[in-house]
């Protein structure tokens, strides 16, 4: 028992000093991972509200030709 003691027979088991370096490293990182994704989402509300819609490409004519064949279409001229 007289390790759980110490000289002046307070018992230092269930005392705690403070908060642990690790939870306080722990709690950091998950705030500015929180922090960041938040972010990330607020940027990508933002963007979908103020930039103009991409415009698509335009499909090449070789294209349009393979996907005619494929389709069971002939294609013109031919």
């Amino acid at each position: 028992m007289a390790a759980f003691a110490d000289g002046g027979g307070n018992n230092t088991v269930g005392e705690s000093k403070g908060l642990n370096p690790a939870l306080i490293v722990l709690l950091v990182v998950v705030a500015l991972l929180l922090l960041f994704f938040i972010g990330n989402y607020a940027l990508y509300v933002y963007a979908q509200k103020t930039l103009p819609p991409k415009k698509k490409k335009p499909i090449s004519k070789k294209k349009l030709k393979k996907e005619r064949l494929r389709q069971g279409v002939s294609a013109p001229g031919e």
